[in-house]
């Protein structure tokens, strides 16, 4: 899920994240701070990897695509991001709600959470991280290297920007 276009030659930051996960919430400051520092300069792109110890993760990872696909991505994601806990008690009304706040079509959101149009992409974007050989969210890809900020996000961001400014640096 990308929703600012970046230059067609900028590096990619590949950040494997569930919507439920609250180590994901905490790694929201970093994923601000890295899009206001690079721009179009770095692709940012959101990818699911809902983890089944949540139970509205799926759901969350679905609802992001629905966002997406309406204009706001990563607003939405965002919105859910910083309240956690009440997906957690609130679940899929929880996240037609949050469309609802930000404008979007909930009745859409709704339905596409009924009919699954977005299970697909979930499920490559799921199965591309477990290829790559993530095992928990948020994990960073970018330039080869793959960054596990489930373990803790301690130095992450001075990382993917050492990594970003070397790669940018490269394609110059």
């Amino acid at each position: 899920m990308n929703d600012s276009p970046a230059r067609p030659d900028a590096p990619v930051l590949d950040v494997w994240c569930e919507l439920q996960c609250p180590d994901c919430r905490d790694a929201l400051d970093d994923l601000r701070a890295l899009r206001a520092r690079y721009g179009d300069r770095l692709e940012l792109r959101l990818r699911h990897f809902p983890l089944e110890k949540h139970k509205h993760a799926f759901a969350a990872a679905q609802a992001a695509e629905e966002a997406q696909e309406q204009g706001k991505g990563w607003e939405y994601v965002e919105a859910v991001l910083g309240r956690v806990g009440e997906l957690d008690r609130g679940g899929e009304p929880f996240l037609v709600e949050v469309a609802r706040e930000l404008g979007l079509d909930a009745e859409e959101f709704d339905t596409a959470l009924v009919d699954g149009r977005h299970i697909l992409i979930v499920d490559a974007d799921q199965a591309e991280g477990q290829a790559i050989g993530v095992t928990g969210t948020p994990t960073y890809v970018i330039g080869g290297e793959r960054l596990d900020g489930g373990k803790s996000q301690e130095g992450l961001r001075e990382r993917v920007t050492e990594i970003a400014d070397r790669l940018l640096a490269a394609g110059s």
